[in-house]
C-alpha cells in the first residue's frame, strides 16, 4: 500500500508539472502581448528607471516622481502599463522557479527534461536584463528586438518542456532519441526566426506604415529605399528612440524587407508541406502551421491597409505568437513521429509500455 501511495504521489507531482508548464506557455503569451501593448501605447519609457518606477515599487504620485526625475514628467497611465508588464514578467520568473523546485527530485533521471528547466531559468534571467536595457538604453531597436525574440523563446521552452513532461514517466530506465533536424526543417526554422526579427525591427523602428498600399509600396514595386541606414546595427543610442529616428527611405527599406521575409517564409513552409504531403501523422500539424501563417499574412496586410490601428497591431503580435507555437508543435510531432509509429518502441522487459511512450 505504501509503495502504491508513493507511486500515486509521484504521478500527482508529475501531473502538476505538466499543468504548470502549460500555464507557463499561456502566461508567457500573455506577457508578450502585454509587452506589445506597452510599446504600442508608447509606454515603454513610462518609468525612467528599472526595476522600480521613479524609485518606487509602485507608481508614485506626481510630487515624488518630480523629486526623483525632475526632467521626466510622470504620465501615470503609461507608468502603470509599464509596471503591470514588469509585475507579470516577475510572476513568470517565479513560475519557472516553482517548476525547478518541484521537479528537482527527478533531475538525475535521463528521461526528465532537467536541462530544459534550467535553460528556461537562464533565458528568463536574460529577459530581465533585456527589460532593464530597454529602459536604460531608451528603446534602442536592437535591444527591443532581442527582447521580443527572448519572450518568444521563453514560450517555446515552456511548450517544449510541457511536451517532454507529458512523455515523462518516473523511473524510465531508457531513453529514445528523436529524429535529427533535416536541412529543410533547419531552413524553415531559420526563416521563421529571421522573419520574427524583421517584425521586431519593423516595430521598434516604427516602420509599420512606412509603405502605403499593398502589394506595392507607396505606389511602386521597388520604391526609393535606404537599406544601409535602415539596417544599420551600430548606430548611437539616445537620447531616446520613442517614435524612431530613421528617415522615410530607411523605414521603407525595413518595411519592404519584412515583406520579402514573409514571402521567403511562406515558400519555406510550402516546401515543408510538399515534402511531407504523404505523412499522415503530419498533415494536421502542417495544416495548422500553414493556416496560422496565412492568418498572420492577412493580418499584416490589413495593418498596412488600415494604417496600423492599435487593436489590429496587437492582433498581429498575437499571430506571431500563434505562428511560433504552431511551428514548435509541428517540429515536435515530426521529430517524434517515428517513435509514436513504433520505430523505436521499448524492448521487452522495460518498465514503460509503447502506449505510454506514444502518449502525447
Amino acid at each position: 500500500m505504501a509503495v502504491g501511495e508513493s507511486v500515486q504521489r509521484l504521478e500527482a507531482r508529475r501531473r502538476w508539472l505538466v499543468r504548470l508548464s502549460l500555464a507557463g506557455v499561456i502566461f508567457t503569451a500573455l506577457v508578450v502581448l502585454v509587452g506589445a501593448w506597452t510599446r504600442l501605447v508608447d509606454a515603454g519609457l513610462g518609468c525612467p528607471d528599472w526595476p522600480g518606477c521613479y524609485g518606487a515599487l509602485v507608481v508614485p504620485n506626481a510630487d515624488r516622481a518630480l523629486a526623483h526625475s525632475p526632467t521626466v514628467p510622470l504620465e501615470s497611465a503609461k507608468a502603470w502599463v509599464e509596471m503591470v508588464h514588469r509585475y507579470l514578467a516577475s510572476l513568470l520568473g517565479l513560475l519557472v522557479i516553482i517548476l525547478i523546485v518541484v521537479g528537482a527530485r527527478w533531475r538525475r533521471e535521463v528521461a526528465y527534461p532537467w536541462r530544459i528547466s534550467l535553460g528556461l531559468l537562464v533565458v528568463i534571467l536574460m529577459q530581465g536584463a533585456f527589460g532593464a536595457f530597454t529602459v536604460t538604453l531608451k528603446l534602442w531597436p536592437q535591444v527591443v528586438t532581442l527582447h521580443l525574440l527572448g519572450g518568444l523563446s521563453v514560450m517555446v521552452l515552456f511548450l517544449w518542456l510541457h511536451l517532454r513532461l507529458r512523455r515523462f514517466r518516473p523511473g524510465d530506465p531508457w531513453r529514445v532519441s528523436p529524429r535529427p533536424l533535416t536541412p529543410l526543417w533547419r531552413l524553415a526554422l531559420a526563416l521563421l526566426v529571421a522573419q520574427l526579427a524583421l517584425g521586431g525591427w519593423t516595430s521598434s523602428n516604427y516602420a509599420g506604415i512606412a509603405c502605403q498600399g499593398f502589394p506595392t509600396c507607396n505606389g511602386q514595386w521597388w520604391p526609393s529605399m535606404d537599406w544601409s541606414e535602415g539596417f544599420h546595427l551600430t548606430q548611437t543610442v539616445g537620447p531616446n528612440y520613442l517614435h524612431g529616428q530613421l528617415h522615410a527611405e530607411a523605414r521603407s527599406a525595413i518595411q519592404v524587407g519584412h515583406r520579402l521575409g514573409a514571402l521567403a517564409l511562406g515558400l519555406g513552409l510550402l516546401l515543408l508541406a510538399v515534402r511531407y504531403r504523404d505523412a499522415t501523422s503530419m498533415r494536421r500539424w502542417l495544416a495548422l502551421l500553414g493556416g496560422t501563417f496565412g492568418a498572420q499574412l492577412a493580418l499584416g496586410i490589413a495593418n498596412v491597409l488600415a494604417w496600423l490601428p492599435l487593436w489590429l497591431a496587437l492582433l498581429h503580435t498575437a499571430g506571431a505568437v500563434a505562428l511560433v507555437a504552431a511551428m514548435t508543435l509541428a517540429l515536435w510531432h515530426w521529430r517524434w513521429s517515428s517513435v509514436t509509429q513504433g520505430a523505436a518502441a521499448p524492448q521487452a522487459g522495460n518498465s514503460v509500455t509503447k502506449e505510454e511512450w506514444a502518449h502525447v
